[in-house]
């Protein structure tokens, strides 16, 4: 990774409004005509304003909100629609006749506005979305609208990892590789205000390099110390006890570490874990609490100070193969569902080599899980240093293959083994060739390419239970099949069972739930593009969708789509965005392939 790039368009603010679909509608619906409204919490920087912002978008909305400075003044949240000296009584009947009212940072609201509030719930002629922070002082009033039930609750969860991978990408022309979102996620913590200040500084400070072969672009190196960062690290950086502040930074350099530490004192610890600062798990292993705490001590630190608590690379072997261990183990037993595994996190994120067999171990782990994309990324990390490790080129091959990124070429050392043969047949369309190899590699792709018969006796557990299930065409078997690969957190092979239970249900019903289920579960899996998903693609697109992704498919420009179809290209544009976003597709570039597939049969 050696191309730095400044000149990437960047979003202005705000960023563009991504995901929360589910919640977007529920809060649509709460504020329709005939509803009383409804109240959003969650944590701080979750979005809970701008969810808001965009329900009521086109409304005839009346806004107020708290704010910290005017607590102790009566009413203040609402002195722009009362009169300077009113009543409770007097401030009710004035503002009885608003349809809707959004009331942002109830949290902050002075007692007199917080009663306001309500007596509007209690007299339920206006319509109410009240908005609060998770962990703040709420007063009386305020929380009562949903502990009395006058209000639903919407309790705003922070913005899962796919979700903010689209955010971060969304208004630019920037595809930031999977291990970079991860990391941004992960520093973020639901914040996604910090996350934009984070991904705003990397890419002002020159940080974003290019990844060889792709068009993405990479995250290596320290956290920069901007001032919301110091901001929410602030608890931490600024320690008045010196004992507490030297603790939080041998763990930074160096955590998870063992209660019988030379380093750790116990008092301290305990006196660090009752904040909240630092957790203990039941091995006896401590660990910074948040995820942002560690690399904003270790970038804090002086040179000398890093130098002398660093676990640098060279020391990380054998923290390194217990996690490779660990790893292998959760493939042996068929549990692949997540696993911490700090160490290789760090060493990616300082931009240190990885041994190979970790990286092809990381990408193999990601690739059961069906975080393919994710996958590929560990892979390309082994080659960074090893340009031909066989077992790093194979994974990355499989990933390519099954996630719709590319046809991998099959020659040279990836298509040594016959999986990777497999899956590059299948990514070119050539299933007849691919169902005659898949039989020669791992049993359970003939499985996942609809041959179960090329896998009998072969398998065991729940996969030989899909093999089964399948050869007999047993829908319900196949639905269970697909809940316990859910469970042990083979997503990808949970929605090719659901996928193949659909055509093998007799009951009209339970193949509609099977495809919500497959198409649901394949959404997770980071763009996979396999045989056994291919009835699904065009059955998630609306009619308009599916005729203006043909046309792209077959090489018509949006303007030249716009002008067939009687469309504005910018609404050529919006379809073709939300059709990528369903289907997982980063450009038209994967379409000719998708549109070729059979179309899905009626359920």
């Amino acid at each position: 990774m050696t191309t730095s790039l400044r000149d990437t368009k960047w979003p202005e603010a705000p960023w563009p409004f991504t995901g929360r679909a589910d919640e977007l509608e529920l809060v649509r619906r709460s504020v329709a005509a005939g509803r009383v409204g409804l109240v959003v919490t969650g944590p701080a920087g979750a979005g809970k304003t701008r969810l808001v912002t965009e329900a009521v978008r086109g409304t005839d909305c009346v806004r107020a909100a708290g704010t910290p400075e005017t607590r102790d003044i009566p009413f203040a949240a609402f002195a722009h629609l009362l009169p300077e000296q009113v009543t409770l009584h007097r401030a009710v009947q004035l503002l009885t006749g608003v349809r809707l009212l959004l009331v942002d940072d109830a949290h902050l609201l002075d007692a007199a506005s917080a009663a306001l509030v309500h007596q509007l719930a209690v007299h339920g002629r206006t319509r109410l979305l009240v908005v609060t922070t998770d962990g703040a002082p709420v007063p009386g009033a305020v929380s009562r609208l949903w502990a009395g039930e006058l209000l639903p609750r919407l309790a705003l969860q922070p913005l899962p990892r796919e979700e903010s991978a689209e955010l971060l990408t969304a208004g630019t022309d920037t595809a930031l590789e999977p291990l970079t979102v991860d990391r941004l996620h992960r520093l973020g913590g639901g914040d996604l205000r910090l996350l934009r200040d984070l991904l705003t500084a990397v890419h002002a400070g020159g940080r974003l390099v290019r990844v060889p072969d792709t068009d993405q672009r990479a995250w290596r190196g320290p956290v920069p110390l901007t001032p919301a960062v110091r901001e929410r690290a602030a608890h931490v950086l600024d320690r008045a006890r010196t004992e507490e502040r030297e603790t939080l930074e041998r763990l930074a350099f160096a955590e998870p570490l063992p209660l019988d530490a030379d380093a750790l004192d116990l008092r301290t610890l305990e006196s660090l874990e009752a904040e909240g600062l630092v957790t203990v798990d039941d091995r006896g292993a401590t660990r910074l609490a948040h995820p942002l705490h560690g690399p904003v001590l270790r970038a804090a630190a002086g040179r000398l100070r890093a130098r002398r608590l660093a676990r640098t690379p060279d020391r990380t072997g054998t923290a390194l193969e217990a996690e490779r261990a660990a790893l292998a183990r959760r493939i042996e037993q068929a549990d692949v569902r997540p696993v911490e595994a700090p160490v290789g996190e760090w060493l990616v994120a300082e931009g240190a080599p990885l041994p190979t067999g970790y990286a092809a171990l990381r990408a193999r782990f990601a690739r059961l899980r069906g975080r393919l994309r994710e996958a590929a990324a560990w892979a390309r990390e082994g080659l960074r240093t090893h340009h031909d490790d066989p077992d790093c080129r194979t994974e990355l091959a499989l990933a390519t293959a099954q996630s719709g990124d590319g046809t991998p070429d099959a020659e040279g050392t990836a298509a040594a083994t016959w999986a990777a043969a497999t899956w590059a047949a299948a990514a070119r369309g050539d299933l007849d060739a691919a169902v005659r190899t898949a039989g020669r590699g791992d049993p359970y792709d003939a499985v996942r390419l609809g041959a179960p018969e090329r896998a009998a006796d072969r398998l065991t557990g729940v996969f030989a239970a899909h093999a089964e299930a399948l050869a007999r065409a047993d829908g319900p078997a196949l639905d269970r099949v697909a809940k316990e690969l859910e469970r042990r957190g083979f997503l990808l092979f949970a929605a090719e069972a659901s996928a193949q239970a659909v055509g093998a249900h007799h009951d009209p019903r339970a193949a509609r739930t099977a495809r919500t289920r497959a198409a649901a579960l394949a959404r997770r899996c980071q763009g996979a593009r396999t045989p056994a998903l291919s009835r699904l693609v065009l059955g998630e697109l609306t009619a308009r969708q599916r005729q203006i992704v043909t046309l792209a498919a077959a090489g018509l420009s949006n303007r030249q789509i716009a002008e067939r179809l009687t469309l504005s290209v910018r609404t050529v544009g919006n379809h073709l965005y939300g059709a990528y976003t369903r289907l997982g597709a980063g450009d038209r570039g994967a379409l000719p392939w998708l549109v070729e597939l059979p179309a899905p049969q009626p359920a």
